[in-house]
Order: structure tokens, then C-alpha cells, then sequence
């Protein structure tokens, strides 16, 4: 039976709302960050503008709130998953602030960084820290009372936003998680838009390939992102599209990527590609599907 796709793509927004708000659970200065962007009517509208450029006038798939909910959901997994290892977020090792202002900073960055394509998408992560410094000059003193606190909390924010191609590369923990997180948006009903509308490519026939993305702790490594694939093109979007994002910052050795094509799928086709693994700067085969 073929999967609605609107349906499942209100099912992985209510998944990641859900997963938000589980990872901000003790934490009542993101959690009131959460509450406060998700209510403001100009951060909600700049989502609206934001995906209305890059759907109706480019052609490409949502880049508005959808899309920073799904990947500020990735992007607080994987902080959470750092949690006891031997990586700490730039916020507590420069002095900054604690785990709460560490999940502020990955969760505000990752709602705000693509803002930019409400103007164009080229030089969008610069138009994105244009339109959120005001922004975040208005709401942050509502949690943050201390200036110089205030001052440092920004600065990591939009650090954070400003590297979320991985060009220039992530200089600090959170930066990277952000990075990595934009790219795990990647699930088939996510790329449908720009097939249907007639962008026929090896971009979007590979987002159609991937099924599932799932973010767990690893067993060699804190992080590890599974890529489950119903046909071999999918390797491109992860070999493309996820795996520079994740080489390109700090977290490169704390983050392993793995997709599989899933044994449901194998026999629709022939298999040209049973799993592969991330090592270093290649791509080895992974048969421990």
C-alpha cells in the first residue's frame, strides 16, 4: 500500500515536536526559548516566507518550519547523546553556561538557520543571521537578564547558523550538531516535492530511496546515524549530502554513518548495494544489516 505522503510527513513533524520536547524536559531555559518561538507570530511567519521562496519560486523541497523542527529534533538527539562522553558542547567548556544553555543554543540555531531563504537561496546562511539578529536581540533578554551571558549565548547561536553548509567548517560542538542535523531531514516523503514538480535528478530519485533515518547511540562511537534505503541511488544523498557535513566539523570521530537497504526492499530490485559504512574519508561495505 502506498504511503500518503502528507501523512507521513504530519507523522514525522508530530515525532519531532514530540522528541523536542522530551529532550527539553529539565531544561527550563530552552524549554522557554521552545514555547516562546513556536508562539511568536514574526518567527512564524518568517517560516511561512521562508518556505513559500524555496517551494513555490526555486522549485525545492520545504525549507520552512517543518524542516527546522525535524532537524532541531536530529540536532538535540545527538547533543543528548554526547552526554557522558568525552565531548562536552563549547557552552560548558568555555564557561558559558550548562547543558540548558547548550540545548538552547543547538535548538534556537537549528529553528532560525534557514530564515535566509525567505530572501533568496544564494548566501542564504548570511541573510539567515540578518533576519535573526533582531530576533534574537528581542527575545533573549526575556531569559538571559545577564548581558555579558546574553552576548555569549548569541554569539554561539549564530556561529551555529552561520556554518550550517559545513562551508565555512563548524568550529564549535554545537555548530557541528547543527550542521549534521540539517542534513538528516532526508526521508522519501521529504524529497517528493521537487520530483513531482518535474526536478527528475539523481538529488531527488536518491531523497525518494531513503525511508528511514534513525539517530542512537552507537557501539563504537556516542552517535550513530542509520540510514535505512528501499534502492542503492540513496547512497548519494548519504555520501553527498550527510557525510561532508559530518567530516567538515569537530564531531567527525564521535559520529558513525551507516545505510543498509533494507531487507523488505531487496527483492524489488537487483541489490546493487546491500549497506556501506562511513571510515575516515571513504565509504566501506557494512553487510551487519
Amino acid at each position: 500500500m502506498e504511503t500518503n505522503p502528507s501523512l507521513s510527513e504530519q507523522n514525522l513533524l508530530f515525532n519531532s515536536v514530540t522528541t523536542i520536547e522530551t529532550h527539553l524536559r529539565n531544561k527550563p531555559k530552552a524549554q522557554k526559548m521552545w514555547e516562546i518561538l513556536t508562539s511568536d507570530d514574526e518567527v512564524i511567519a518568517s517560516w511561512r516566507m521562508a518556505d513559500y521562496i524555496a517551494t513555490k519560486k526555486l522549485g525545492m523541497n520545504d525549507h520552512g518550519e517543518t524542516h527546522a523542527k525535524i532537524t532541531a529534533a536530529s540536532a538535540l538527539t545527538m547533543l543528548s547523546l554526547l552526554e557522558g562522553s568525552a565531548l562536552e558542547p563549547d557552552v560548558i567548556t568555555g564557561g558559558f553556561g550548562d547543558s540548558d544553555d547548550a540545548a538552547l543554543v543547538v535548538l534556537t540555531a537549528m529553528l532560525f538557520h534557514d530564515l535566509g531563504n525567505m530572501i533568496h537561496r544564494e548566501d542564504h546562511a548570511d541573510l539567515s543571521i540578518t533576519l535573526a539578529l533582531p530576533l534574537l536581540n528581542r527575545i533573549l533578554p526575556d531569559i538571559y537578564e545577564n548581558p555579558v551571558k546574553l552576548t555569549a549565548i548569541r554569539a554561539l547561536i549564530l556561529s551555529s547558523m552561520y556554518s550550517h553548509h559545513g562551508e565555512p567548517k563548524p568550529i564549535t560542538i554545537e555548530a557541528a550538531l547543527v550542521c549534521i542535523g540539517d542534513s538528516t531531514d532526508m526521508t522519501k516523503g521529504r524529497g517528493r516535492a521537487a520530483f513531482e514538480q518535474g526536478s527528475i535528478s539523481i538529488h531527488s530519485v536518491s531523497a525518494l530511496s531513503i525511508e528511514h533515518v534513525d539517530i542512537r547511540r552507537g557501539k563504537e562511537k556516542p552517535i550513530e546515524i542509520l540510514i535505512t534505503m528501499s534502492n542503492s541511488a540513496g547512497i548519494y544523498q548519504v555520501q553527498e549530502i550527510l557525510a561532508p557535513k559530518v567530516r567538515a566539523g569537530p564531531l567527525a570521530e564521535y559520529v558513525d554513518v551507516i545505510a543498509v537497504t533494507g531487507s523488505g526492499y531487496q527483492d524489488s530490485e537487483p541489490v546493487i548495494v546491500k549497506g556501506i559504512r562511513m571510515k575516515g574519508t571513504k565509504f566501506v561495505s557494512y553487510r551487519d544489516a
